[in-house]
């Protein structure tokens, strides 16, 4: 074997590790009752700047690479089912049961402890649809403006509600000749409540920028907390649904339970039940091995895999991860 051929199997293998280990995590709104007057008045309704933080933050981690993060979609569907509620963000134990539904290593909650202008003398009157202009609210312009934003983001053990890291960010950024919105577009749908903080437009205004530093700030310190954080032990147990003649499986368990696409899960048949001649209950069942099924897709409540092994499968059987 090559020196050439010998390093870029060594990478290869080292990456493949490296995803391994990846924790798998979810981000939760950022809780913002502390500035949700000021955003009311800043604004002229209420903006869910929670929400964009959150955003902003899962797009940073996703870049980094250090998490793999859950999408949004799937997390909004089961805070759905529920019942969570806005007053819920920033609770562990809210957060830690929201996480166990989503199968993840641990799950992210936060808040914003500032978010404006750092000049409490900043005169802001009137109301948002008579107030917004292309380039933003005129009534906050000054000589010189300058915006702050200051976050806190917990980590939280989806299995204890145990606080494994808390990380704080922070950002600040001044420009003369305008306000904090001053510049970046159109705020034409911010009055009714279509702020979307990821846009080009609000990153390019002063709290943008304020904003986006903040919030890589506190990527940044989670990003150094991942190699120290422990691994959840993930528990597959399912059963084949359907079973085609090509060896194409599909089973009842997702990425709720943990699953994603590169598992192999060994594909077994339950046999004969050794029962307890006291009790009668079944104190053993002996299984029988048939191969190993590599997920090739997978969505919350189920996933499709190749089977490869001497056995047939069939609806019924079962589904687990390899023992350590």
């Amino acid at each position: 074997m090559s020196r050439a051929t010998a390093l870029v199997l060594f990478l290869t293998v080292l990456t493949s590790a490296e995803a391994q280990q990846k924790k798998r995590v979810a981000v939760m709104n950022f809780d913002y009752a502390t500035v949700r007057t000021y955003v009311n008045t800043l604004f002229g309704s209420d903006q869910d700047v929670g929400k964009g933080i959150a955003d902003i933050l899962v797009d940073r981690l996703v870049t980094d690479g250090f998490y793999s993060v859950i999408e949004r979609k799937e997390l909004d569907k089961v805070l759905g089912e529920q019942n969570f509620s806005n007053s819920d963000r920033a609770d562990p134990s809210s957060a830690a049961k929201i996480g166990r539904v989503l199968g993840v290593d641990a799950i992210i909650i936060g808040s914003i402890t500032q978010f404006g202008s750092d000049d409490k003398k900043t005169d802001i009157a009137g109301g948002a649809t008579n107030r917004l202009s292309k380039y933003g609210i005129g009534g906050l312009s000054r000589s010189k403006a300058s915006a702050v934003v200051q976050v806190t983001a917990r980590m939280i053990d989806t299995s204890t509600a145990e606080i494994l890291a808390s990380v704080q960010g922070r950002g600040e950024e001044s420009k003369s000749g305008t306000g904090i919105l001053g510049s970046g577009g159109s705020w034409a749908g911010a009055g009714a409540g279509a702020l979307d903080m990821r846009s080009k437009n609000f990153r390019e205004t002063i709290l943008g920028a304020a904003v986006n530093k903040a919030v890589t700030e506190v990527a940044n310190g989670l990003d150094q907390k991942a190699a120290a954080l422990p691994t959840r032990t993930v528990e597959i147990d399912g059963l084949v649904a359907d079973a085609s003649p090509d060896g194409t499986l599909i089973i009842n368990v997702g990425t709720r339970a943990g699953i994603k696409v590169g598992d192999k899960l060994l594909v077994k048949r339950t046999g004969k039940e050794i029962h307890d001649p006291a009790t009668g209950k079944v104190i053993r069942r002996m299984e029988d091995s048939l191969g190993t099924l590599t997920i090739t897709e997978v969505d919350a409540q189920s996933a499709v895999g190749k089977f490869s092994g001497s056995g047939q499968p069939k609806v019924g059987d079962t589904v687990s991860n390899p023992k350590q």
